[in-house]
């Protein structure tokens, strides 16, 4: 192969890029290839040598070389439409330079293909061909191949730098009209440092993904920010519209395998990439990578095809009835459609899937919160609330699916920033989301502790994630009461009526994680979390002594989830400087009196003839 001369071989079919840009014609519509793919010798030819070309009409994806034909200069002369604003170009669509044409991703193939959108002229780079006459599309094959496929003339920059990647990725010279000859650098892009605020929504992305999970995530702060939290994760599979320099750490640490994936077995598949000249000598001739056309990279269908597969896609804002912006800032187009609707469709028709908008909580250097009870004034809507499942933020993670306006408001209220929390509360009870009564916590000066949250494992080998009470938890907190045996509502509530009224319950989650404080036992649930297990301390300031309850669900009882419980909240407390607690229990609850009797503490008990009360000191333990 290093002997192989394709210059003599295609000596026919070479130009220089004058000649080549002959072909081209005035009124044409051009397609320039995407991304760090972009053929940047022909564009700058384009514009600078081929006179005769006039408006002509730019058709591209992504850019991320130069862009002279956004020059004023060029403004009779070139008329441009993209289906994604980038970010080095927002300036020029600002002057009305550019059109925008919103459409999903997996679709706009078909435009090629039906004629809707004709290509006269496109220009893309490609590997130098092989002795059968393969070039390869390299890193960049996406929409590139079908517009190249539909078009009436294909003039290829052929470079050498160009990586040579596998999968359906590969162009015959016979469809290619002129090869121009011109090496130059691939366009490249620094891995991106997120800062704490994306480094927390990494971890809480991370929690999401499951061991086996195939994965979709693009390039920028937040993919990175996942990728880093990922590194303990097992046999992890990717299919994903594009990947940048994150892909290679997961691979090395084992993380990344494919081993796993439904289809595509053993092989990451993505339709472009965009990084480092790391990660392009990483890919070049590395058979565990394909490269696919977008048609079927984002074809939802395909995408379901994956078990639990998890797409990550950004939001610019979103409004508290689960509305998505991620193509405009208010009446500014920025970015796009592109393929989001498309994994977020696909990943919730995937057996496990799991479809995330992940945001920063704010924008505007904290000015300005993200989640908002309505949308800006000329946001679209790329999202609809009917298809979002999971929020997550750097607060934490809301799930929508399936709930209704209320839980949303509240959901999303939960992982907003703290400061906005009390004005989207009242934007909501004004907009009749919530109830009037639902309380109002002083969130600017109440932090919701996240290092008490941990996970442990119960008698039967059961993992169980435990953490502080969220207001959001009403819901499931509600239906675990409404669960209990007449026997465990007894027990806790001495009563054998089973009525948990809003007004009631909402107490038990609105809490100052100070002086009243609870933590809930929860599992993966079909609706997101199941509340089995709650302990609950309520202080009494004067005497620095906390009352203390316990409630199990019936089926996690006799596991020991309650002595988890009493000696994870006893160190809590202590902590935060309660002296002591004390509690009132049924003679028929054995199973508390032994829980307390048995906690290491010199306890004191009183009977009144019909309840025990348990007293102790929290600095005297026995040894």
């Amino acid at each position: 192969m290093d002997d192989f001369n394709w210059k003599e071989k295609f000596s026919d079919l070479i130009e220089d890029a004058r000649e080549a840009l002959k072909l081209a014609q005035a009124g044409n519509t051009i397609f320039i290839g995407t991304g760090c793919g972009q053929p940047q010798y022909l564009v700058n030819a384009l514009v600078n040598e081929a006179n005769h070309v006039y408006d002509a009409h730019i058709v591209h994806l992504m850019t991320m070389g130069s862009i002279p034909y956004f020059s004023e200069d060029f403004q009779k002369k070139f008329h441009m439409n993209s289906y994604f604003i980038a970010k080095h170009v927002t300036d020029a669509f600002d002057r009305g330079v550019g059109d925008y044409t919103p459409i999903f991703l997996s679709e706009i193939p078909h435009q090629f293909e039906s004629g809707r959108i004709p290509i006269d002229v496109a220009l893309i780079t490609v590997t130098p061909p092989d002795m059968n006459g393969l070039c390869s599309l390299g890193i960049s094959v996406d929409i590139v191949k079908s517009a190249a496929a539909n078009a009436k003339c294909v003039i290829a920059q052929v470079n050498e730098n160009m990586p040579r990647t596998f999968g359906n990725s590969f162009i015959h010279v016979n469809a290619i009209d002129v090869l121009v000859p011109h090496n130059e650098p691939m366009l490249t892009t620094d891995p991106p440092k997120p800062d704490e605020t994306l480094s927390k929504i990494g971890y809480n992305l991370a929690r999401l993904v499951e061991n086996g999970s195939t994965i979709e995530c693009g390039i920028g702060r937040i993919a990175q920010a996942l990728a880093e939290c990922l590194h303990d994760k097992k046999d992890l599979g990717i299919h994903t519209e594009m990947f940048g320099d994150w892909i290679i750490e997961l691979i090395e640490s084992g993380a990344v395998t494919c081993s796993k994936k439904t289809i595509n077995h053993g092989k990451v598949i993505a339709s472009f990439c965009m990084g480092s000249q790391r990660l392009y000598d990483y890919v070049n001739n590395n058979t565990f990578f394909e490269f696919h056309p977008t048609e079927y990279v984002n074809n939802p269908f395909i995408i379901s095809k994956h078990d639990k597969m998890v797409g990550i896609n950004v939001a610019h804002e979103i409004d508290l009835t689960g509305q998505v912006c991620s193509d405009s800032l208010g009446e500014r187009y920025y970015r796009g459609v592109g393929g989001q609707v498309d994994f977020m469709r696909g990943c919730a028709r995937s057996r496990g899937g799991k479809p995330i908008i992940a945001l920063p909580s704010t924008s505007e250097d904290g000015a300005v919160s993200r989640i908002v009870p309505k949308l800006s004034d000329g946001a679209g809507v790329v999202t609809t609330r009917g298809d979002v499942h999971y929020v997550v933020t750097e607060y934490g993670i809301a799930y929508l699916h399936g709930k209704n306006i209320r839980q949303r408001a509240l959901s999303l209220i939960n992982i907003a920033h703290p400061k906005f929390r009390t004005e989207l509360l009242q934007a909501a009870k004004a907009q009749k989301y919530i109830d009037e009564d639902q309380i109002e916590i002083a969130w600017d000066q109440v932090r919701y502790p996240e290092e008490l949250e941990q996970y442990d494992t119960l008698h039967d080998g059961t993992e169980i994630f435990f953490r502080p009470v969220k207001p959001t938890d009403e819901p499931a907190l509600t239906e675990m009461l409404y669960s209990l045996s007449i026997d465990s509502v007894e027990k806790r509530y001495f009563t054998h009526t089973k009525r948990f009224p809003h007004q009631d319950v909402q107490r038990l989650t609105n809490l100052d994680y100070n002086q009243d404080l609870a933590i809930v036992g929860v599992v993966p649930g079909p609706c997101g979390e199941d509340i089995v297990a709650i302990a609950q301390y309520f202080l009494d300031p004067k005497t620095a002594n906390a009352e203390v309850a316990f409630i199990v669900q019936d089926e996690w009882q006799d596991k020991g989830m309650g002595t988890f419980l009493l000696n994870y909240i006893t160190k809590i407390a202590i902590g935060q400087g309660v002296k002591g607690f004390y509690a009132t229990v049924l003679p028929t609850n054995k199973a508390m009196l032994t829980l307390f009797y048995n906690s290491g503490y010199e306890v004191h008990t009183d009977f009144d003839g019909s309840s025990y009360t348990i007293r102790y000191d929290l600095k005297n333990k026995d040894t």
